[in-house]
């Protein structure tokens, strides 16, 4: 269970439950899978998440290491996502997307499934190149290259999308009543992106890894009902964590510029783990919404917007 401090969930207005049926049930939630960095110590999965609408699956945003067994314990089936989002391919946001993959082959997926992600740049390659690197003729994984190249009889491939990494707050998919937008945001020298999902009238923006800077992140986050942040760093970090990462202040004065309706603290690292009060403490300074400090496996219902 998130640790919640500032009262009964009830009195904080937002409410985060772990996984004990599947999260979603009715209406809009966003589930996490991993709310890990990249170390083994934190006995977390790595960087995932799942976005629930009336108990179906509908996006899955990032695959780092450990998120396929706890994607397998939300209950969701992977045949019922309309796409994958990456927003950066570091191995805590990537590496176990194979597995998905090869999961899928046993579902019986029977039509396309979009993957978005960042283009590339001299330190890291492009979504595309990346999973061609995977699923290729050549790839790591080339006995899965049907996922690319699929038997005529069957509609189910990977369609890969690369979103450029200067991109401004761009609508990459819209689905019904789904549309999801991207915006690049600075992750020291690592092509990155934020990612704002949109659906039956909630909105949820995750801010992958990342400073804090970005001209069009502010766009991005602007009135959304969830904002999913990273705390990787404490307040005081210098030097090159402090280029990749966003310390509690800035994380609070993005959600208080942004008015989000409440704030998931994610990507916990063991920097940052066992702090979580002076962590609180900074973020007050500049936002006073909902505030929660996330594990894997809880499950946050969104505002049903429709009514």
């Amino acid at each position: 269970m998130a640790r919640l401090l500032i009262g009964s969930l009830l009195v904080c207005g937002v409410q985060s439950a772990h996984a004990t049926q599947t999260c979603g049930k009715h209406g809009v939630a966003i589930q996490v899978l991993g709310s890990g960095g990249p170390e083994l110590q934190d006995k977390r999965a790595s960087s995932s998440y799942l976005v629930w609408q009336d108990g179906r699956a509908r996006v899955l945003i990032d695959a780092g290491g450990g998120s396929a067994l706890r994607l397998g314990q939300s209950t969701a089936q992977l045949s019922q996502l309309d796409a994958v989002l990456f927003t950066h391919l570091h191995a805590d946001h990537s590496s176990d997307f194979p597995a998905l993959i090869k999961s899928l082959w046993f579902e019986g997926r029977e039509r396309p499934l979009p993957v978005f992600g960042p283009a590339g740049n001299e330190l890291m390659p492009s979504t595309s190149e990346f999973v061609s690197a995977l699923f290729g003729k050549r790839g790591a994984y080339r006995y899965l290259n049907d996922a690319l190249v699929p038997p005529r009889q069957r509609d189910y491939r990977l369609q890969v999308h690369d979103v450029a990494a200067d991109a401004a707050v761009t609508t990459v998919l819209r689905s019904g009543d789904l549309a999801v937008s991207a915006a690049r945001v600075v992750h020291g020298p690592i092509p990155a992106l934020a990612w704002r999902i949109e659906i039956d009238g909630a909105t949820v923006a995750f801010s992958g890894d990342t400073s804090g800077e970005g001209k069009h992140l502010p766009e991005l986050l602007a009135d959304v009902d969830l904002f999913v942040a990273h705390n990787a760093i404490p307040e005081g970090a210098t030097g090159v964590e402090r280029r990749l990462h966003m310390p509690p202040s800035v994380i609070g004065q993005l959600a208080h510029n942004a008015r989000a309706q409440s704030l998931a603290l994610s990507h916990r690292m063991l920097r940052t783990l066992g702090k979580e009060d002076a962590t609180l403490s900074e973020i007050r300074k500049r936002y006073a919404g909902p505030t929660t400090f996330s594990d894997d496996l809880d499950c946050f219902p969104l505002p049903d917007r429709t009514r």
